[in-house]
């Protein structure tokens, strides 16, 4: 699964943007980073920050520790990169307080440290140094939030910590740089060397010193501008990252739907979709194929499409639970409570051996009720319940919750909490 690291730069390194946050210092073997890292999650994903200019903003950008801030991230199990920045305009049309993507950089530093290679020869590709994929995510989050933005733009970062003359913001505009910052290189470079995806989101502050009827930047304006403008780079993150996740993200929701007022979390367009039913499977394999299953029980009718793949490629046998009345054979049945009476599910006698080990697997968790008969029925026929599998948790409706207090694991690839 993921991890997302975020470098915060001027004004966006806030921890309290995470869940369940907490504060972790590490060394690593170029040193230690700018800052603790904040650890916790962003709409159930695992989530790092890391302070580039460290917590109280101290570390000017030449003496910032780049390959340990980038291998911090990596030894943390980050799998993606979102970096943010200030930076200064070269164009007109990228106005102060814009969101600006870029596809290129040119490096203008001179005495940073750039690569993690210098006791091998390795020539890493940096043709497209930023990522595609997280590019377009960003973007189309800022057209749903209806914020203004640049796309596919040159950064050239310079060496700082002065600004740049009038003759070398001229010079700039003419190699075809858009953006003006301080700390994009070497930081994609190293990302690049680890094979980490990783994007800058840049936030327009100025307009450097070569609009010459525009105030010149200093220091004092990028962080007034930033401070004006953080929140929003906040919001446009916390919005992107729930569509980083692979399975999530294939996930439709159908509003009011059976009925007015539900979210209907529709699984049909994540299993349609070939990269990711293999995605969920590959999910659950690694997770169980350890585990010494016996045997895998899937609950009527999401639940056979996912156990019966699962238990083919565990080498297991596969056992349905189903509704009231579709068993042919001598039955164990179990009722349980609905919102409005009550139903019944049903398995087969002699699907289980008492003492074989079962993983019980459906789509969803949502009030428990349908799961929790479920694992009754396999206590019922002496089975030794290992977990209870889900694609998708609904927290908010308190299933997990019930089925913990039963005394029974539980693992969801994903959740959807107060969405």
């Amino acid at each position: 699964m993921i991890k997302i690291g975020i470098i915060g730069g001027s004004g966006l390194d806030d921890p309290q943007m995470l869940e369940g946050g907490y504060q972790k210092t590490v060394v690593t073997k170029y040193g230690q980073p700018s800052s603790s890292l904040s650890c916790g999650k962003i709409a159930g994903i695992d989530v790092v920050i890391l302070a580039r200019h460290g917590k109280t903003h101290a570390v000017p950008p030449s003496q910032i520790n780049f390959r340990a801030n980038i291998q911090a991230l990596k030894d943390e199990g980050c799998t993606h990169i979102l970096a943010t920045t200030a930076v200064g305009s070269l164009r007109a049309e990228i106005k102060p307080g814009n969101i600006v993507f870029p596809d290129q950089f040119i490096d203008f530093t001179k005495s940073r440290p750039s690569t993690f290679f210098t006791e091998e020869v390795r020539h890493t590709p940096m043709a497209e140094p930023f990522n595609q994929e997280l590019r377009s995510l960003l973007r189309s989050t800022c057209e749903e939030l209806g914020f203004e933005y640049n796309y596919d733009k040159t950064v050239v970062t310079i060496e700082g910590p002065r600004f740049s003359s009038r003759a070398e913001s001229a010079m700039f505009r003419e190699w075809g740089a858009d953006i003006i910052n301080m700390s994009t290189c070497p930081e994609v470079i190293l990302a690049g060397e680890l094979g980490i995806p990783y994007q800058t989101i840049a936030m327009s502050t100025d307009y450097d010193c070569w609009k010459e009827d525009e105030e010149s930047v200093s220091f004092d304006l990028v962080l007034k501008r930033m401070a004006e403008n953080a929140e929003k780079v906040k919001r446009l993150i916390i919005k992107t990252i729930p569509k980083l996740h692979p399975i999530k993200s294939r996930i439709r929701t159908v509003p009011n739907f059976p009925k007015e007022g539900v979210m209907f979390r529709d699984i049909t367009t994540l299993i349609k979709d070939p990269v990711g039913l293999k995605l969920c499977l590959d999910d659950f394999l690694k997770r169980y194929k350890d585990k010494a299953i016996d045997v895998v029980v899937g609950i009527d009718s999401r639940g056979f499409i996912l156990g019966g793949a699962l238990a083919y490629q565990l080498g297991k046998g596969f056992v349905p639970v189903r509704k009231k009345g579709k068993l042919p054979a001598e039955i164990e049945s179990e009722e349980y409570a609905l919102e409005y009476g009550t139903d019944v599910i049903e398995i087969h006698k002699d699907a289980i051996i008492n003492g074989q080990r079962v993983l019980i697997i459906d789509d969803l968790i949502a009030t428990g009720g349908t799961a929790l008969a479920a694992a009754k029925l396999v206590k019922k026929l002496g089975g030794q319940i290992i977990e209870l599998a889900f694609i998708v948790d609904l927290p908010d409706l308190g299933g997990s919750k019930k089925l913990k207090e039963a005394g029974l694991a539980t693992y969801s690839q994903t959740a959807f909490e107060g969405e």
